[in-house]
């Protein structure tokens, strides 16, 4: 059954834009809406008709197109492939063949909840210009971070209020740990989950893992999984990694950019050193340089630069490229057109546009990921009893307790128009001290700030005094906001996938059927 034959199981769905979720950045924001001063920090807009400018300018050497080929046939070798799969595959090597691609940590179990809506997103928006430009053929694909060493980053996951976390002394690229002790994980879980039994514990590495995890969960979308740790896909991008060493040219760019960008009023996400790589050899240290000498940090490895040079001619698949790079890395190995992220990918991004222009590598169309919340029946029942619309939750408690005393009480104890009044008489008694005796002033003023100060407690013992009376809904609010914010963020960023697919096999595909890759609005999904 394909997840156009599931129907969803909701009441209805709702949206809220991204910028009275108060949970995203100025410069993200200002990117989705336009705004001019961002004009300069990136390549095309992201809507279709930017898309549709890219697909027409964008090349991609066949030499890069059949080695990509090849490399995603050696990678997924004896795994049970779809035919979208293999066929998108096979695509690749042809001149009309674009990608759409999202990137991510390899974290266990899938992580947060946004990761899954990131896949969504990408498939979604391959199948949109499948329609928009039948020309062409778009394949979505995910870029798995393999590369990664920040382990702590993705050992550990939430599952019905409960945090797993995967402990190993394995260190170094994370896709390449060995997944078999991962079992003391699995039995800790309330039900067995045969996927990720099947992924982890049949499986050589995480790498291997996850890709065998996510073919099953979306092999059926024709979701392809690249994995760069490659030796090939290195060599395609060693002058890169080359120049980066012996020029170190990206590191004055991106400087400049940042410069730029703080002038304009936006913080940057990234930045860059001497030389973005690191040293790929069973642990991943990066690559300093001093005085013409170049080493690998922590390690007693020492290169002159023609050393050096001779190594990435030699073997370029121990070289790894780190935040800036990466991008550049991919967007060299893929013929992409369209990169799929969250609100800080989108902004580190930007920061890279002119590193993309020295290398002559074409700029892809940034697009966010979808964004979105699951509501349950419970949880619905709860926020229709208080009375408050879904949006007045993504404030603090604070404001949502106000909220909610100023509907169901009423102003009668609000003092500010009191306060006011209060000021305005002090005012009068002020000036009419004035012209009798101009030293009370200062008197006065002492005795208006202490009135004010006085009436101000008071205030706050009557809010205290609503509050008692309405105990009961404040600890609702309370506990909705836990639901709806577990750990004070969006439910997207905290909780995983299973704890709503388990109970609702129809969530994917329902997340396939509401999800629209260009509609930049935080949805709300109400269960049935």
């Amino acid at each position: 059954m394909t997840w156009k034959e599931y129907q969803f199981k909701i009441m209805n769905v709702t949206k809220t834009t991204l910028r009275e979720t108060g949970a995203f950045s100025q410069m993200f924001l200002d990117y989705l809406e336009q705004n001019p001063k961002l004009r300069d920090f990136y390549a095309y807009q992201p809507d279709m008709e930017g898309l549709g400018a890219l697909i027409r300018e964008r090349k991609l050497s066949m030499e890069n197109r059949v080695v990509l080929t090849e490399v995603l046939q050696e990678q997924y070798g004896p795994l049970t492939k779809t035919d979208r799969v293999l066929n998108n595959i096979l695509s690749l090597s042809a001149d009309n063949t674009f990608t759409v691609t999202t990137g991510h940590q390899l974290n266990i179990f899938t992580g947060p909840l946004y990761f899954i809506f990131k896949i969504v997103t990408t498939i979604n928006l391959a199948q949109r210009l499948k329609e928009a430009f039948p020309d062409y053929h778009f394949v979505p694909v995910y870029w798995m971070a393999s590369e990664d060493h920040d382990f702590e980053e993705i050992n550990h996951f939430h599952l019905f209020g409960k945090k797993y976390t995967w402990e190993t002394a394995q260190n170094g690229p994370v896709g390449r740990f060995a997944t078999q002790s991962l079992n003391v994980v699995l039995e800790q879980l309330p039900e067995s989950i045969d996927l990720f039994e099947r992924a982890y514990l049949d499986s050589s590495s995480l790498a291997d893992a996850v890709r065998y995890y996510i073919n099953e969960l979306f092999g059926d979308q024709g979701l392809v999984v690249l994995d760069a740790d490659h030796r090939r896909l290195k060599t395609l991008f060693a002058p890169v990694i080359k120049s980066d060493v012996a020029e170190q040219v990206a590191n004055g760019i991106v400087t400049s950019t940042n410069e730029a960008l703080s002038e304009a009023g936006y913080k940057s996400q990234a930045f860059a050193r001497k030389i973005n790589f690191f040293y790929l050899n069973g642990y991943r240290e990066r690559i300093v340089e001093e005085n013409g000498r170049f080493s690998v940090n922590n390690k007693d490895l020492v290169f002159t630069k023609e050393e050096l040079l001779a190594a990435i001619d030699r073997e370029p698949e121990h070289f790894s490229p780190n935040v800036i790079m990466r991008p550049v890395y991919q967007e060299t190995i893929l013929p992409n057109i369209a990169y799929i992220g969250g609100p800080a990918e989108m902004v580190y991004w930007m920061q890279l546009k002119g590193v993309f222009a020295h290398y002559q590598v074409s700029f892809p169309v940034l697009l966010p990921r979808n964004f979105g919340m699951v509501i349950n029946k419970a949880t619905a029942k709860k926020v229709e009893k208080l009375g408050l619309e879904l949006q007045q939750y993504f404030r603090d408690n604070h404001e949502i307790k106000a909220e909610y005393l100023r509907r169901h009480i009423g102003d009668e104890h609000v003092l500010d128009d009191d306060m006011a009044a209060l000021a305005q008489l002090f005012e009068q008694v002020k000036a009419k001290a004035i012209s009798i005796d101009k030293s009370l002033e200062g008197f006065i003023g002492a005795e208006t700030a202490k009135a004010l100060k006085g009436m101000e407690a008071i205030g706050k013992r009557l809010k205290k005094a609503q509050e008692t009376q309405n105990e009961t809904a404040m600890a609702q609010i309370d506990g909705l906001r836990a639901k709806l914010f577990p750990g004070g963020g969006l439910q997207e960023r905290h909780e995983n996938f299973l704890n709503f697919h388990l109970n609702n096999p129809s969530f994917l595909p329902g997340l396939f059927q509401h999800f629209d890759p260009l509609d930049f609005t935080f949805y709300q999904f109400w269960e049935d």
